[in-house]
Parts: C-alpha cells; sequence; structure tokens
C-alpha cells in the first residue's frame, strides 16, 4: 500500500472481492434512483431514506451472495454510496435527475460520452436478486424504469404502495 498511497490519498485492503463488486454495482442502481428524488424534487429527507433503504437492500444482497457485512458498511459500500447519491459529478446520479427532469433516457444518453453503469447494471442486480430470492424494489422500480419504459411517477407511487414494516426485520 505504500507504493500507491500518498500524504492525499489513502488506501485500505479488503479480503472481500465480493462485497465491493456488490457495492460498487448496487451503488450505481441507487444513485439513479437519488437522482430521479432529485430531478423530481422530492427532498432532501426522501433521498436520505432512499439511500438508506438502498443501503439495506446492498446488504441483503450481499450476504446472499457471501460478502461481509463490514465490507457493505465501509468504503466499498456506505462510503461509495454515500458519494454516488450525493454528487451531481456522478454519471448515474447526474442521469437520474434528468430522468427525473422527464427527459427520455435515449436523448440523455446520446448526449453523453460517458457511461452511467447502472443502467446496464440495474438488470443483472435484479436478476441476481431474484435468482437469491432477495428482495431490491428500489433496484427493481430502477430497473423497470431504465430498462423496462416504466412511468416514473407510477413506478415512485408503487414503492410507496409498498406494505409497512419494521425497518430492523428488513436486515438480516
Amino acid at each position: 500500500m505504500k507504493a500507491i498511497g500518498t500524504a492525499t490519498f489513502r488506501p485500505y485492503l479488503s479480503d472481500d472481492p465480493i462485497g465491493a463488486e456488490i457495492g460498487g454495482a448496487v451503488k450505481n442502481v441507487l444513485a439513479i434512483a437519488c437522482g430521479i428524488c432529485m430531478g423530481r424534487r422530492l427532498g432532501e429527507n426522501a433521498r436520505a431514506a432512499l439511500m438508506t433503504r438502498g443501503l439495506a437492500e446492498m446488504i441483503r444482497l450481499g450476504l446472499a451472495r457471501g460478502a461481509k457485512p463490514a465490507t457493505l458498511m465501509g468504503l466499498s459500500g456506505l462510503g461509495d454510496l454515500s458519494l454516488t447519491c450525493n454528487g451531481l459529478q456522478s454519471r448515474n446520479m447526474s442521469l437520474g435527475v434528468a430522468l427525473g427532469e422527464e427527459r427520455r433516457l435515449a436523448d440523455i444518453l446520446g448526449e453523453r460520452r460517458s457511461v452511467a453503469e447502472g443502467v446496464h447494471s440495474a438488470g443483472a442486480v435484479v436478476a441476481l436478486a431474484r435468482r437469491l430470492g432477495v428482495e431490491m424494489p428500489i433496484s427493481a422500480a430502477v430497473d423497470a424504469i431504465v430498462n423496462g419504459g416504466a412511468d416514473i411517477d407510477t413506478t415512485i407511487a408503487a414503492l410507496l404502495e409498498r406494505p409497512f414494516t419494521v425497518e430492523l426485520t428488513a436486515l438480516p
């Protein structure tokens, strides 16, 4: 680590590639959701709730694949999620904002030279979750919007109509 660490860059080691991969894929999907929330002007409380519930989805999927909880609560999970869901420099977040402002996905993607990975990983994340029997309603909603052409307002309403649960029972 000394070879790449500097006074302004501090790397950390991990022996959990599964956790790092799950965190890296799911945070992009959740950033699109947070961007939509911002583009629809739903407020900071809604975005904070979305990030929190999204983290629960990330942890459930990671644990089902054998990830370590500490990885998902660390830089590869919560840390990366926080950055990606709070910065308009994030390709996925900014794409979500544009979607939330009712721009068409094809137009948004056509204007970009960069890749918003969440568009492509949403389907894979949802398919993996389905295969493992993991409930991921936010990720499924993003997949339905970006890959299925679902109406954003209808999709948000469906998320809000889900049955009420005790928060801690939603995590393993």
